[in-house]
This record gives structure tokens, C-alpha cells and sequence, in this order.
């Protein structure tokens, strides 16, 4: 049986001999130094990469030779970075090979961070004129990039509730080109439907793109497995898991047919399948590598040397470096993450003095409306390490207790990240989704007196006293 086989068989979360989750994100992706046979992966700090010959660099240029040229394009510290997130999310990698940056590029993307994925991804597919749909429960930044910052360049965001699919068939025209969705919503802990969605998209003849940023880089969750042709998330949160450095990353599943035609036969993408202006019109669709009938990597190749050439949101191989650290304890601290979120919120779920009934939005409750979607999209108890909950009272009283029991802990930290090792706590309303109104908070799923909690891996006992004592400051 062939590793194909066996992974189709053993499901997205199975093991595959050699290539499991934790060897994967230990392993792949770090050609061993030849010259210096240095085990960890070195850092490239360098602006530039010298060339061998005036025709080294003339090739190279051309794209008829791989090889680093300037770090905003290519750094080889940052490609190890790439490849590893690539497997890790599931994509079929075709061209990855032996992972040797002088004769494959990988079928991922790192950018300066999540924000910057998201526009870079977008942006290589679309111009003015065009729009695409996407749910409108979304982490508040991305919202406002989508509505705003798009519309101000000709792109049109159009939102439908992710929990009713068939809402954002009625929103597609020839103009869409592509449907949008976050693995969990921010901060409402909704799931969708991938596969439901995954065909809307196919009979639109559109990819499907997905934030898995919730997903922990592909440990809780693989989009990519259930019908999703691209994946963006950032890297700054489980990822990198400690808080010190920001990313980015686009993985491209090389599932989707960029040569598809409108009805009257004209190319429905031809920012990826029609001529490069700025390649002296080579149609890189039809490259004898990156091509859709060779390799199908053609749009993530775009995303870099022409999306990312020209806007430029690279990077740094340091911050590059700082996240394959976290990679390699990524398992460890996904399943640590995920064990402690499910105890915290069955602990606060049943502790009606100070918490609201029915008010914790996690997957893992069997009362949450997505908790079958989480059965059947997740890791087996892997479904998430986020949720909101609200403690009693009503109006304005709800939400002066929400804001004294933030600033009542004191092992958990105030701030606006998540995915740290360690557990946060914010009032989204008035922070992460301050620049929405009323109604679009709604829509997103944000509270009034809604408190976000990162659960990190602390001891349970420890968070679990930390929210007790601060609990009872606020209510005092």
C-alpha cells in the first residue's frame, strides 16, 4: 500500500510510517549543511545571495534557475520554514522532491504575518473589479482589511453566516473568485461545513480558502483534507507558540484548476492563467514545472515572485528561525493546549455562580453548535484552545464584571494575542473588534460582555485558581 493509500485510509490524523505529525515537524524540510553540517537549520541573515556568473544571475532572474536572490523573494532559512508548514498542513507538495532549493520551490509561502498572508494570497487571484465571499464571523482585523482596505483598491468583500452555507450562493456572480472561511471563528468558535462549502465553491468554479490559524498549523485541524485548495494563517500564534515573533503563511494544496473559463470562454483567473505582463508575457499556467498539467504550484509561485516582489511583506530569516523552533514542540503543545481548553471550559461551563449558562462557546461542549462539525473535521479532544464566556449579570453590569475580572488575574496575562504558551484573557468588544459596530459585532459573533480566553499550558489547577480569586474580585 502506498503512503498515498495509507494516508487516505488512515484519515488526515493517522500515521503514516515516517511521515507522522511530530517526525514531520522535526524533520522535513532541513537539507543537512554540507559544508558545515550543522544540524539546526542556520540562519540566513543576508539581504542578498551572491551570483556565480553573469548568466547565473540571468537565469535566475528568468526563473529558468532556482536559487535565493534577494531574502524578500527566497532565504533558505525561511524555505525550511515553508516546507515543513506546507507537509504539516497536508498539501500534496508536488514538487517538494528532496526539499534542494536549487531545483524546487516549496508549495508554501512565508510572509511578515497573518494580515500580510492574507492580502498577498488575495491579491495574486483578484483585481479591481473582482470580489469574493467570506464569512462574516472573522478575527476582527481581518474583517475590517476585507471590507475596507479591499474596497478602497476595487475588491469587493461580500459576508454570509458561515453556519448556513447555501447563504453565500446567492452572493457569487461571474466576478467572485474565491469563498473565504475561518477553520474557527473569532471569537464565536463556529465551525464550517468544509465539505459543504468545499462544493459550493467547486460548482462556482472558485478555490476555497480557509484560515486555519485556529488550527494550529495543521496539529487540531487540516482543511486541506476536507476540500479547501488554499490555506492562510499566522504563524505568530501556535505556530511560534511563545509570543516573540510575528509571521505569516500561504500554503497552496495544488488542487485547483487555474485554467478554468468564464461562460463565454475567457480565463475566470487570468491574474495566474493569463500572460505576465511583467514576465514579458510568459504564461507561467503553462510552465513545464509550475504549470497546472505539471506540478499545478503556479499560484503560489506567483504569490511570490510577482505578488510578494512588488508588495513586499516578507519575513526576516531570524523571525523565519524563531518559528521552526516552535514547529518542533508544535505537537506537544497542540495536544497540551487542547487537553487544558477542554477542562477549563467543562469547568466554567458548570460554575453558575459567576458564569452565565449556556454563554462558553467551545466545540468540545456537547451544547455548542458546532460540536458535531468538530467531531468529524478535528483531531479526536483536539478542538481548539479559544472560546468566550460571559459572567452573570445583565447590560452594563455583564460588562464592568467581564472588564474587573481581566484586570483581577494576575497569572494570566491582558493582551491582545493568542496561541501563547501561556493563557490570555481580553474583553473583545472593547479591544480585537473595537473598529465594528454594534451589529457587525454581532454578526461576528462578539458579545458585549464576552471574555476571550487563550488557554495555554500552565499547570490546570493554577488557571484554574488564577480565574477563582479574580472571579471573586469582580463580583465583589
Amino acid at each position: 500500500m502506498s503512503a498515498d493509500e495509507l494516508r487516505t485510509k488512515a484519515g488526515p490524523y493517522g500515521y503514516v510510517p515516517g511521515e507522522g505529525f511530530t517526525t514531520t515537524a522535526l524533520h522535513h524540510g532541513h537539507k543537512l549543511d554540507t559544508d558545515n553540517r550543522a544540524r539546526a537549520p542556520p540562519i540566513f541573515q543576508s539581504t542578498s545571495f551572491e551570483f556565480k556568473s553573469a548568466e547565473h544571475g540571468g537565469q535566475l532572474f528568468a526563473l529558468a534557475e532556482l536559487g535565493p536572490i534577494y531574502t524578500r523573494l527566497m532565504n533558505p532559512t525561511t524555505h525550511v520554514l515553508e516546507y515543513k508548514m506546507a507537509k504539516l498542513e497536508g498539501a500534496k507538495c508536488p514538487a517538494h522532491g528532496n526539499c534542494d532549493n536549487a531545483s524546487t520551490l516549496p508549495s508554501a509561502l512565508a510572509l511578515a504575518s497573518g494580515q500580510s498572508a492574507q492580502m498577498h494570497c488575495l491579491m495574486t487571484i483578484m483585481q479591481a473589479g473582482d470580489n469574493f465571499v467570506a464569512a462574516s464571523e472573522l478575527y476582527g482585523g481581518t474583517y475590517t482589511q476585507m471590507a475596507y482596505s479591499f474596497k478602497n483598491i476595487g475588491i469587493e468583500a461580500k459576508f454570509f453566516n458561515v453556519a448556513k452555507p447555501d447563504e453565500c450562493k446567492a452572493l457569487i456572480n461571474e466576478k467572485t473568485k474565491a469563498i473565504y472561511v475561518e477553520t474557527i471563528s473569532n471569537p464565536s468558535g463556529t465551525i464550517p461545513d468544509f465539505e459543504a462549502i468545499a462544493a459550493i465553491a467547486k460548482e462556482a468554479k472558485v478555490p476555497l480558502i480557509c484560515d486555519n490559524t485556529f488550527g494550529m498549523g495543521g496539529y487540531t485541524c487540516k482543511p486541506l483534507s476536507f476540500g479547501c485548495d488554499i490555506i492562510v494563517e499566522s504563524a505568530t500564534k501556535w505556530i511560534g507558540g511563545h509570543g516573540t515573533s510575528i509571521g505569516g503563511i500561504i500554503v497552496d494544496n495544488s488542487s485547483f484548476d487555474w485554467k478554468v473559463t468564464n461562460a463565454d470562454g475567457s480565463l475566470k483567473f487570468p491574474m495566474v492563467a493569463g500572460p505576465q505582463e511583467s514576465y514579458h508575457g510568459g504564461v507561467f499556467a503553462d510552465h513545464p514545472i509550475f504549470g497546472v498539467a505539471a506540478t499545478n504550484t503556479v499560484f503560489i509561485l506567483l504569490a511570490r515572485v510577482k505578488t510578494l516582489r512588488d508588495m513586499g511583506g516578507c519575513i526576516s530569516p531570524f523571525n523565519a528561525f524563531q518559528l521552526i523552533q516552535g514547529i518542533e514542540t508544535l505537537p506537544l503543545r497542540g495536544k497540551a493546549h487542547s487537553e487544558n481548553a477542554n477542562r477549563l471550559a467543562e469547568w466554567l461551563s458548570g460554575y453558575s455562580e459567576y458564569v452565565k449558562p449556556g454563554s462558553v462557546q467551545h466545540p468540545s461542549l456537547s451544547s455548542h453548535p458546532s460540536h458535531e462539525l468538530a467531531k468529524k473535521y478535528f483531531r479526536p479532544g483536539c478542538y481548539g484552545s479559544v472560546f468566550v464566556f460571559e459572567l452573570n449579570g445583565e447590560g452594563a453590569e455583564a460588562v464592568e464584571r467581564g472588564k474587573k475580572f481581566i484586570s483581577a488575574v494576575e497569572m494570566c496575562a491582558h493582551l491582545a494575542n493568542v496561541g501563547d504558551a501561556r493563557t490570555l484573557v481580553i474583553h473583545s468588544a472593547s479591544t480585537t473588534h473595537q473598529q465594528l459596530s454594534p451589529e457587525q459585532q454581532a454578526a461576528a459573533g462578539v458579545k458585549p460582555a464576552g471574555v476571550r480566553v487563550s488557554v495555554g499550558y500552565e499547570d490546570f489547577e493554577d488557571i484554574k485558581a488564577d480565574f477563582e480569586q479574580a472571579f471573586k474580585k469582580a463580583f465583589a
